[in-house]
């Protein structure tokens, strides 16, 4: 008979099994999470303290204090302008990732239009969205739509490389394995290829999410504001404009935390994806 504790003289022994669980637990916050959280608490110490020391005013560098503050005051301002980047920022990933692969499943069944059109791709790439951006305003207008577009075109590069390079990088093995069964061009892309092509697409895609906030806020500088309410960038700018700089820095910390949620909600989508067959989501701790 097995028991989960013994009592010896009023104490209680823990079973061996939760206590390796407990150290195992303890050996992973400390080696995952210790390092960053003691990292955090030293920057914030010192971005509060430098400040002071230099008699810096709050309109030229705020400490964290003032951040937050501004943060709170201007509050119902700081959500709305993050629900609309939110969602611009959304759909233009959106956008991208639909016709970056689409287009790179397109040009990767024909060499020919592979060369003919993917360097036209890396030249977009090249010309600075700023340069771009009063073209997309013309054609499609100040606002919500021109801003989407500044996003889509910004997160869809990354993508189509991406995709094309996994597509491109079979095993020739396999590949000739699917040949020596007589398979079709579309069923050996359907099969082999697009799996195979699987972590660069991930990959891609990781990149994407986060440019595609990038996009939004800078479509919001050139564009104006979206769906007649302002984003991150409207209020960014706002802000510059009224040395409200304080609240310019929350604005620019909400950004950054907006890329890292982003980042981690694909990651998860990457691990369930590629987690059961692919080593890089199946890493086992040592």
């Amino acid at each position: 008979m097995s028991i989960s504790s013994v009592e010896t003289a009023g104490k209680t022994i823990v079973p061996v099994g939760q206590m390796v669980k407990k150290n195992q637990g303890w050996h992973r916050f400390k080696h995952y999470y210790l390092g960053p959280i003691i990292a955090f608490i030293v920057f914030i110490t010192l971005w509060e303290i430098i400040p002071s020391m230099l008699g810096l005013k709050h309109y030229i560098f705020p400490k964290p204090s003032d951040v937050y503050k501004a943060a709170i005051e201007d509050w119902s301002i700081l959500t709305a302008a993050i629900q609309i980047t939110v969602v611009e920022s959304l759909i233009g990933f959106a956008v991208s990732a639909v016709i970056g692969i689409l287009l790179s499943v397109l040009l990767a069944s024909s060499k020919i239009m592979e060369r003919s059109i993917y360097p036209y791709a890396i030249i977009l790439q090249t010309i600075p969205v700023v340069a771009v951006a009063p073209i997309v305003v013309i054609w499609f207008g100040a606002g919500y739509k021109s801003i989407v577009v500044i996003s889509f075109l910004i997160g869809f590069f990354p993508i189509i490389s991406n995709t094309l390079m996994g597509l491109n990088s079979v095993d020739k093995n396999m590949d000739e394995l699917f040949t020596l069964y007589n398979a079709s061009k579309w069923k050996k892309m359907l099969k082999l290829r697009i799996p195979a092509a699987m972590p660069y697409i991930m990959a891609g895609l990781k990149i994407s999410c986060t440019l595609s906030i990038v996009g939004a806020i800078v479509g919001e500088y050139v564009a104006g504001i979206g769906g007649g309410k302002g984003g991150l960038g409207y209020a960014i700018t706002v802000a510059a404009i009224q040395v409200k700089t304080p609240f310019l820095f929350a604005c620019g910390i909400a950004a950054a935390i907006l890329g890292i949620g982003f980042y981690l909600i694909v990651s998860i989508f990457a691990k369930w994806v590629l987690g059961s067959w692919h080593e890089s989501a199946m890493k086992v701790e040592k």
